[in-house]
């Protein structure tokens, strides 16, 4: 794959290769990539939980639940 870039954007690329220790702009690019995906999986999350039905009160009991249990797997 061939990506074009104006000259102020290619400038753009080499200084991050530079100055964040990429070995290639390829290695920089692809790092954008794998950033975008888990940004959209965690967009995905984020929107099924605002969709969801409400849960379980987080009270004071609630967190001692979750107390108990840690206990229990230590």
């Amino acid at each position: 794959m061939n990506i074009s870039l104006p000259e102020t954007l290619k400038s753009f690329v080499d200084e991050q290769v530079l100055g964040r220790g990429y070995g290639t702009s390829s290695e920089y690019v692809r790092e954008l990539i794998r950033k975008d995906q888990e940004r959209q999986r965690l967009r995905r999350l984020l929107l099924d939980g605002a969709e969801s039905p409400p849960g379980a009160p987080a009270d004071g009991a609630y967190f001692e639940r979750l107390r108990a249990r840690a206990r229990r797997t230590e």
